[in-house]
């Protein structure tokens, strides 16, 4: 699962062809350049209700890797460019008429899937209850699966210390796993066979 900033629409909004590296088989990676977030048309100097914007706290023209991404998302989204190609400004992901997609529009989306794919009992809970939760998920996916805090770090583009700031207690929960790894560690190593 990829792991897309906190305000993932609006970077979702603004992803291109060109910025998704999708291999026929295995393992694919997205460049993300900007994000479109939904303002309001009286926020905006020209009336629109996004913006074209860079990346939160990042300089304008900065790109971020969002790698990798695996098989299966890239398989979804040549399944999705395949059958509804790509906007004439190049965008994957447009409305009936070709305009962004809406917040109203993927929150109900959203809550569709939810009701889809969660028991009755948790559809009405705060389970997945908005799109970042799935963010979260992931990344914490990757911590309890033993990915090392600086490679999960990298992947959710966060810097070590939001990492652990946001995910201490599942950082800290890692001990018995640790404690094996060393063990294994102290019980290979070449001078105790001696």
């Amino acid at each position: 699962m990829p792991v897309l900033r906190g305000d993932a629409p609006p970077e979702a909004a603004a992803l291109t062809e060109r910025d998704c590296k999708l291999p026929e088989s295995g393992w694919g990676e997205l460049i993300l350049a900007g994000s479109r977030p939904e303002v309001g048309a009286g926020w905006t100097d020209d009336g629109k209700s996004y913006e074209v914007r860079g990346l939160k706290r990042r300089a304008r023209k900065t790109t971020r890797p969002v790698r990798p991404i695996p098989p299966a998302l890239v398989q979804l989204l040549r399944r999705h460019l395949d059958e509804y190609g790509a906007a004439p400004d190049g965008r994957l992901f447009r409305a009936v008429r070709g305009g962004r997609v809406r917040s109203t529009e993927y929150t109900e989306a959203w809550q569709d899937a939810r009701r889809e794919a969660l028991p009755h009992t948790d559809f009405n809970s705060l389970l997945a209850e908005v799109p970042y939760t799935a963010r979260h998920a992931g990344i914490s996916l990757w911590i309890k699966t033993g990915v090392e805090p600086v490679e999960v770090a990298r992947r959710a583009g966060h810097s070590i210390a939001v990492l652990w700031k946001s995910y201490a207690k599942l950082l800290r929960g890692q001990q018995h796993r640790a404690n094996q790894l060393i063990d294994d560690a102290l019980n290979s190593s070449p001078d105790k066979a001696e």
